[in-house]
């Protein structure tokens, strides 16, 4: 289980920063917040 939530942080992360170079700065701000937030609630698992 904890490697599927390592992939999907890892994709918001890649997706974030694809977003932020073809200028859709909301849309990778919001996908960099969705990772931050996936990343903490899957510490707090452990």
């Amino acid at each position: 289980m904890s490697k599927n939530k390592d992939i999907l942080i890892g994709l918001l992360f890649v997706i974030g920063i694809l977003g932020f170079f073809s200028g859709e700065f909301i849309i990778s701000t919001v996908l960099f917040a969705s990772a931050a937030i996936f990343s903490n609630i899957a510490r707090r698992s452990i």
